[in-house]
């Protein structure tokens, strides 16, 4: 089951909605890839959870950026 997420409130950088076990959602936006090294680092922003009440295990929800 798809959310009905409403893009015109995630952040500008947000490309992924999603939930997770404990029922958190969250806005996951794009990386930022720390100089020097071969990993990236992105902290995810609490989000509404737009009434989603499948599993949150198929919540990811991506947007074209």
């Amino acid at each position: 089951m798809s959310p009905n997420v409403d893009w015109s409130l995630a952040p500008k950088e947000a490309c992924w909605w999603a939930m997770d076990a404990n029922g958190q959602a969250n806005w996951f936006l794009k990386p930022n890839v720390a100089a020097f090294t071969d990993f990236w680092l992105s902290e995810p922003v609490p989000a509404p959870d737009f009434e989603f009440k499948g599993n949150w295990r198929e919540s990811l929800t991506p947007r074209q950026c």
